[in-house]
């Protein structure tokens, strides 16, 4: 197991952050979380066409660059620390591991070349209105209709909703728990967008009533493909808290010896250095966590549903801490909402829940190593 990325990987991530220092400056993201959209089509075009972001995970023979979870963990740490308002994780982390994991490869041939190429954005529509994680209880249902699939119920708190062109829905069948391709234009379907804390990263609430849809996969088939994506976007979630967390404590330290108080830098004071250290102890940590979920899921390794719930627990209280510290040690200024540290707290609190939070991730990582 080796944790140290190769040159070409290292390049990867220079690339992006060049990239994401252009297009996603703390002025373009308040800009663009004040739109209903939530995202740059022009800056999302460019992902796809210029730095093939959105197909970096696919396969080759579906128009992707067939890259693994390693690199895409690079990006996810960028696009953390940019707080980078575009569908990319709902498209890529979210609805591409769907499509690969528990689709047909005529489904995957359908599907995946769209997201490749940047024209379709996509979500899987996980949770309903209780928003629990567990997909066994899951309430939307899917019938027979001639010979078509029609899909009901009502998914909430689904990332991108509103502007995802392909909703993935899981639904119940007679057969067992089944995935949906529902087009997000389609009849039957209405979409809201809920108001959010974290306004970078939109959310909605979807119906569904009778809207037409494709089955994705085998019919009752889905659960252990569904389970294996969730696993992996947990991954790719705890890549893009260590990137936040990571640029918290940067700005942190810089303040720290910046700011001159009583005649000397604040950072010279012994109760700024210990937050600071406990701030980076628990970056650093978050990284090794990360790093061993990307590389599990880089494998296939059996210690990915373990190694994802303890990479999303860590990281998801690194990064709140780390988001709540960098506040504290702004002082008067970090408590203003036009200060940027505002913007990852709340990211930092989003990204908490998403996916289950961090008490959640434990209890399922108790259960799964016999505690």
């Amino acid at each position: 197991m080796n944790f140290g990325f190769s040159e070409e990987q290292d390049e990867l991530r220079k690339m992006v952050r060049r990239f994401l220092d252009e297009k996603s400056p703390e002025s373009e993201v308040r800009r663009l979380m004040a739109t209903d959209e939530g995202y740059d089509p022009a800056v999302w075009k460019q992902m796809a066409q210029e730095l093939a972001l959105q197909g970096l995970g696919i396969p080759e023979r579906f128009g992707g660059q067939g890259f693994g979870p390693v690199e895409l963990y690079v990006v996810f740490e960028e696009m953390g620390a940019a707080l980078l308002c575009a569908p990319y994780f709902s498209t890529v982390a979210l609805a591409a591991n769907a499509l690969m994991n528990v689709g047909s490869e005529e489904d995957q041939d359908r599907y995946l070349p769209g997201i490749a190429s940047g024209e379709t954005i996509a979500t899987v529509a996980l949770t309903d209105d209780a928003g629990g994680w567990d997909l066994a209880a899951t309430t939307t249902t899917a019938e027979r209709d001639g010979d078509r699939w029609v899909v009901s119920g009502v998914r909430s708190y689904v990332t991108d909703g509103s502007s995802a062109t392909l909703l993935l829905v899981p639904a119940t069948t007679p057969a067992g728990l089944s995935l949906f391709a529902v087009d997000g234009a389609a009849d039957g379907v209405a979409r809201e967008s809920l108001p959010t804390m974290d306004q970078t990263r939109k959310q909605s609430r979807v119906t569904l009533d009778r809207a037409s849809a494709a089955l994705v996969g085998i019919d009752g088939e889905a659960l252990a493909g569904l389970e294996t994506t969730l696993w992996m976007a947990a991954a790719a979630l705890a890549a893009e808290q260590v990137g936040g967390a990571q640029r918290v404590l940067d700005n942190a330290v810089e303040y720290a010896k910046n700011r001159v108080q009583f005649g000397r830098p604040i950072g010279s004071f012994q109760a700024i250095k210990h937050k600071c250290a406990d701030m980076l102890l628990e970056v650093e940590s978050g990284k090794s966590a990360a790093y061993y979920a990307a590389w599990a899921a880089a494998e296939d390794n059996d210690e990915l549903p373990v190694v994802a719930s303890l990479a999303k627990a860590y990281c998801s209280d690194a990064y709140f801490h780390a988001a709540a510290e960098n506040i504290q040690i702004h002082g008067g200024i970090g408590f203003t909402w036009e200060h940027p540290a505002h913007l990852y707290f709340k990211r930092a609190k989003s990204s908490e829940i998403l996916l289950g939070d961090a008490t959640y991730h434990r209890e399922l990582l108790a259960q799964r190593i016999g505690i």
